[in-house]
């Protein structure tokens, strides 16, 4: 066995994992700072310099706070639930390329945990589990509040699960290939995805605003009329799993749409394997941060829908138009073979 692959590989593993994590934390901050720009007060601004540490401080609440179980919880079902909310939505940023490739120890290592010829399935097959924890999160509590954000969150997620499948197929049909790296490719040598697939692009941008369960989607934990839906009768460390679990989606469905449409860690006119990782890796950053930004955006500047709205535009709007965007994009495909 090659060890030095092996720990070149767990290597990835841990950076991607802990750099996710400080990502997820940072968001909470910069989303609390766009908050208080939005609403015209400070924000977050006492702990550590210019209120950095304010992520710090919320992980040692979360630590001593009571943990308590509900009376008429199922308790095995409480505890783990919010495991299935985290785990999927950090384990699917494991196939999104994110810069070209560095030198570890005389050998090329690429930057993507890990570069399987499916990747497009595994992201959506194991980002799809995440709704899991919400369901059993909200059912286990023996709260009704809790269980009707579980239900909501299963018919959000049967609704918009199929739009973003259909929005991606659009991708892979011009791309041809299932693999992110393929993907990328099919950009460098061509347009990019968003000029080619801008129909697709903005089925896929509503469709991840409501896989995130994000404003104005997000029913599952509607304050306004469930106290705080799926997850109001935890706390603690279950809480901030399910805290963390959000914003990691949050981050993985940015990266992606930036991989998908707008090439990643491409930069214009410099081809990928020139580049120098660290170009590539800022470039990635630049256009996941701003799909991070219209997400805190969108929150603090737009109304929810009603839920019936929400069923409406994923049915009659969303879907019709992803159905038409794989009908123009097979056409266009037969036509010229998918050159740009």
């Amino acid at each position: 066995m090659d060890w030095i692959a092996v720990g070149i590989q767990a290597l990835k593993v841990v950076v991607i994992f802990h750099a996710l994590l400080g990502v997820a934390a940072l968001c909470t901050f910069f989303e609390r700072r766009f908050a208080g720009w939005a609403q015209y007060r400070i924000g977050p601004n006492r702990v550590g310099p210019w209120g950095l540490l304010q992520p710090v401080a919320d992980l040692i609440k979360f630590l001593f706070k009571e943990n308590p179980i509900p009376d008429g919880a199922h308790n095995a079902l409480f505890r783990v639930a919010p495991l299935f909310a985290a785990v999927p939505a950090l384990m699917t940023f494991a196939v999104i390329p994110f810069g070209s490739h560095v030198e570890i120890f005389g050998r090329r290592v690429s930057l993507v945990g890990a570069d399987i010829d499916v990747g497009v399935l595994y992201f959506l097959a194991i980002g799809s589990l995440s709704v899991y924890g919400i369901i059993l999160g909200g059912w286990a509590s023996n709260n009704k509040y809790s269980l009707l954000g579980g239900l909501r969150a299963s018919a959000q997620v049967i609704s918009y699960e199929l739009v973003l499948v259909l929005a991606v197929i659009g991708v892979v049909l011009v791309s041809g290939t299932l693999r992110l790296g393929g993907i990328l490719a099919a950009q460098e040598q061509g347009l990019w995805n968003i000029f080619r697939q801008p129909l697709g692009f903005v089925v896929f941008l509503a469709a991840a605003f409501a896989e995130t369960n994000r404003h104005p989607f997000d029913f599952a934990e509607c304050e306004s009329e469930l106290v705080a839906g799926y997850h109001t009768e935890f706390a603690s460390m279950r809480f901030a799993m399910y805290f963390i679990g959000e914003y990691a989606a949050m981050i993985t469905m940015s990266a992606m749409m930036a991989t998908l449409y707008f090439g990643g860690p491409l930069i214009p006119g410099l081809p990928l394997e020139v580049t120098p990782w660290w170009a590539g890796l800022g470039a990635f950053a630049v256009k996941t941060g701003f799909f991070l930004f219209l997400y805190m955006w969108v929150r603090w500047s737009l109304p929810r829908f009603r839920f019936d709205q929400l069923m409406t535009i994923g049915w009659k709007v969303l879907l019709p138009l992803a159905l038409l965007n794989i009908v123009l994009t097979g056409a266009w495909v037969s036509l010229t073979g998918g050159t740009a």
